[in-house]
């Protein structure tokens, strides 16, 4: 499963309502991603493109999020759906709000209010968000150094990004890589394995 959706599912992110649906194998349920039902285990998630998908599978629809009806959705979700796929594409990029608000032709301040009332966090803090959760992977899965971690991810520093990472995960990256390692047997997950 992509990462980004299982962290939109974790999330409860509008931004993948209707793009994708993930079905829960226990239950039999299906559900869009935005559902405000417990956050199911990840083992247990199947994902799909579409409702009839699911469907074909066996599952039902879930009764809170109406995942099998279609999505209207309003000017201010729309704006905030935008936002989040652009951090998604762009999280490696220095990223202002001014330059969000640039992209999407709305004022920062708008910008600013509408994301943070729709999302419960502002733009700023999601794009930290997405930024650690593409470092996690980065510290299990490769050789690089910390500081190319840092730039890879959009970090102008190594000592920032540091400090975010611990704040949002409770360990130091070297921590997090070495525990990391040690969940694995001592045999890293690598992908790449130099600094490029």
């Amino acid at each position: 499963m992509n990462e980004h959706i299982w962290q939109a599912i974790v999330a409860c992110d509008p931004a993948y309502d209707g793009r994708v649906y993930y079905g829960l194998l226990t239950t039999g349920i299906f559900c869009k991603p935005s559902c405000k039902s417990k956050t199911p285990n990840k083992q247990n998630v199947r994902i799909y493109s579409s409702p009839e998908e699911a469907q074909r599978d066996g599952l039902r629809p879930c009764k809170r999020c109406r995942p099998d009806k279609p999505i209207h959705h309003s000017p201010d979700v729309e704006l905030v759906e935008q936002l989040t796929r652009l951090i998604h594409e762009r999280y490696h990029d220095s990223l202002t709000l001014s330059e969000m608000a640039a992209h999407l032709y709305i004022s920062p301040f708008y910008l600013q209010k509408c994301f943070t009332r729709i999302m419960n966090m502002s733009p700023a803090n999601y794009l930290k968000a997405i930024r650690v959760q593409a470092a996690k992977a980065m510290l299990a899965e490769t050789k690089m150094s910390m500081t190319s971690i840092a730039h890879a991810v959009g970090f102008q520093n190594s000592a920032y990004f540091s400090s975010v990472f611990q704040k949002a995960t409770g360990y130091a990256p070297t921590a997090y890589r070495a525990m990391m390692l040690e969940e694995n047997g001592g045999n890293p997950r690598l992908i790449r394995t130099s600094d490029q």
